[in-house]
């Protein structure tokens, strides 16, 4: 076995990497560019060495940086993790120059693999299902225009060295196919070095389900299973579990079968995922194969028992795979959420800054399931604009579907985060829609079922008695400890207290009296009565207890007059006033924002990639104004309206803030 490796990637899945080193007594080696000095896969390793500037073309992108950084610690083998240089060739083959041993599939894999034009024309020669398509390189936006109508709409504009959803668009008309064809090209030369495009048929309802491969030096090939990735945003990967609630078992082992096939088919060796379109029918279609480890491998690790990471050293140190296909077990139910750096209420825009507050759930056994942080932050870490905006991939394990995703649902609500945003909320969201918890899904989830943005949860019933309950609570315990430090008359001795309290401006007068270890709420305008009870105490940041019998795990933030409180996909202001504080505020005027409606402003930190228009151009609704890049992805801003542009205030190679006016309008 190998006594020191080297992880070429960072965040979490260099963490993840270096916790299944350490258990195997290896020792490990981080790399890291300038923006990651203090990162926690630097302080996690054995070793570290600086590789370069903070852009990753600059550093994680360095195969000779790499290499040398290889020879300087004296590692034997590297991992890549996935992205950057993990699907690289030239990057295996400059290891294996230097007599180090790359963990992941043999050169030709890689390359038979990598490129999407070519990887399909040997599925189609393995038997494997593919779908239709255009596998020549596209030339120019005519060539595309062309080849879509030949094909038919809605098509694919991929990137032909393509990956987590860089470098993909999808066009239904000929506009749409010449504008994706320049981002998609755009965005590949710049994540990948390779701006080679295809066009193939966009698959209606699809649904995304990929099998795990696992193969030896030796040539042997096992399935391990299949993961169900269809909740994407922007074809990147949101949701995951394993198994798949829309397979049956004929239908996985066509898949499994067909898996295998390819990988034989290139003598493949390591971890490697190929990835399917399924439709309604399950009639399903080779997408493309991945010659890394996924980022949702966590789920299949959990329902397998299986660790991927240890069976690629091991298979990298030419050992045979000592699992046949018959040992892999499908063991219960796993969900993966993807915890991102971006703003869900403003159309998921990238967030970056300071992670002032960061509290994960507890790993580790939960009740009847199980809860797996995979991360690679800290509190106080920075998120930066250089990298992918991930922050944690947060698992739950449980004995079946519903188990894991009610499980995910209450860690959701533990996983406390400040100082960017998060998308949290709209997790909560998704796991508690009754399409996800039937398993109708599809690619096209997201879109259908948040079709005008996701502008949070507005809390109901049951949720928002509940939240008024606990503000009240809040409120009352906060004086309990004043009255105490203080040698006051004690909210106990007083008998009860009445308050009002105020939910998106609907007031709801409340009566709260301590009664014993409980605290009992009258709602006084519906006569009901709520009983909360709790440990809580002040300060803390995580309500956790029950309303009426229920369990709740709420985050708190402590407000002037009141309290935020965030639970179930929902974030509520509660203000909280004695009724003659109410009777005042009623009276104050409302505080009118300043009209921006004028103004194009930057929606996120980012860097302006190109400006379409000039001063004194009219412009329609629709029309481009300018392109940001965030996060290694192109956004486009449009005009909402029809207008004149009077004033051009960045251009191409500005760094902009978040609301920086870009122009203005007449």
């Amino acid at each position: 076995m190998f006594s020191k490796i080297l992880i070429a990637n960072r965040g979490e899945i260099a963490c993840r990497v270096i916790k299944t080193a350490r258990r195997l007594g290896i020792a490990t080696v981080a790399v890291y560019s300038e923006a990651d000095a203090d990162a926690l896969h630097v302080r996690m390793a054995d070793e570290a060495v600086a590789i370069g500037a903070a852009p990753a073309s600059e550093s994680y992108l360095r195969i000779d940086r790499i290499v040398e950084a290889c020879k300087r610690t004296g590692a034997q083998a590297v991992h890549p993790g996935y992205g950057f240089v993990s699907e690289n060739a030239h990057f295996a083959e400059a290891l294996k120059a230097e007599g180090i041993v790359f963990i992941g599939p043999n050169v030709h894999a890689i390359q038979a693999m990598g490129d999407k034009i070519e990887s399909k024309k040997l599925a189609r020669a393995a038997g494997v299902s593919t779908v239709p398509g255009y596998l020549g390189e596209i030339t120019d936006p005519d060539h595309a225009v062309k080849i879509a109508r030949e094909i038919g709409y809605p098509v694919m504009v991929k990137a032909s060295a393509g990956g987590g959803g860089k470098g993909m668009r999808i066009a239904h008309d000929d506009r749409e196919v010449r504008e994706g064809l320049t981002s998609a090209m755009n965005e590949a030369r710049s994540s990948f070095g390779d701006d080679r495009v295809f066009i193939e048929k966009y698959v209606t309802e699809p649904r995304h389900i990929e099998i795990q491969v696992l193969g030896d030096k030796h040539g042997h090939v096992i399935y391990v299973g299949e993961r169900e990735c269809s909740i994407q945003r922007r074809h990147q990967k949101v949701i995951e579990e394993a198994p798949s609630p829309f397979l049956d078992a004929a239908t996985r082992k066509a898949m499994g079968e067909q898996a295998v096939a390819l990988a034989k088919a290139v003598d493949y060796e390591s971890a490697g995922t190929v990835e399917f379109i399924v439709d309604k029918d399950r009639n399903f279609y080779f997408l493309e194969m991945n010659t890394r480890l996924q980022v949702e491998h966590p789920v299949t690790e959990l329902v397998t028992g299986i660790d991927l990471v240890e069976q690629m050293i091991r298979v990298a140190d030419s050992e045979p795979l000592r699992l046949r296909q018959e040992d892999v077990k499908l063991n219960g139910w796993a969900v993966e959420v993807r915890i991102y750096a971006e703003d869900p209420f403003r159309n998921f825009l990238p967030s970056t800054g300071r992670l002032v507050r960061y509290r994960p759930p507890a790993e580790g056994r939960a009740g009847i399931g199980t809860v797996r942080n995979d991360t690679g932050v800290y509190e106080g870490a920075e998120i930066s604009l250089f990298y992918d905006p991930m922050i944690a991939k947060l698992c739950t394990h449980a004995p079946n579907r519903e188990q894991a995703i009610d499980l995910m649902e209450q860690v959701l609500d533990s996983f406390y985060i400040r100082g960017i945003q998060d998308n949290i909320p709209f997790l909560s969201a998704v796991m508690a829609n009754p399409r996800f918890r039937e398993g109708r899904l599809s690619t096209n989830f997201i879109a259908e079922e948040f079709p005008d943005g996701f502008h949070g949860v507005t809390p109901e019933g049951g949720l928002r008695d509940a939240l008024v309950a606990v503000a009240a609570f809040l409120q009352l315990r906060e004086i309990e400890r004043a009255t105490h430090i203080t040698g006051q008359l004690r909210p106990r001795e007083h008998g009860h207290r009445d308050f009002v309290v105020t939910l998106d401006k609907a007031s709801a007068p409340i009566r709260i009296t301590p009664v014993g270890a409980e605290y009992h709420v009258v709602l006084r305008d519906a006569g009901v009565t709520l009983k909360v009870a709790s440990d809580w105490q002040p300060g803390q940041t995580l309500f956790r207890g029950t309303v009426d019998g229920r369990a709740y795990w709420i985050q708190i933030d402590r407000r002037t007059e009141g309290w935020r409180l965030s639970s179930r996909g929902a974030q509520v202001v509660a203000t909280v006033r004695t009724p003659r504080a109410a009777e005042l505020s009623a009276l104050m005027p409302e505080k009118v924002p300043p009209d921006t409606s004028k103004l194009l402003l930057c929606p996120m930190p980012g860097l302006v990639v190109a400006i379409p228009v000039e001063v004194g151009q009219e412009v329609k609704a629709g029309e481009p104004l300018a392109v940001v890049e965030a996060m290694k992805m192109e956004n486009v801003l449009r005009a909402e309206r029809d207008g004149t542009v009077s004033e051009i205030h960045a251009k191409p190679g500005d760094s902009l803030a978040v609301d920086h006016v870009i122009l203005e309008f007449a």
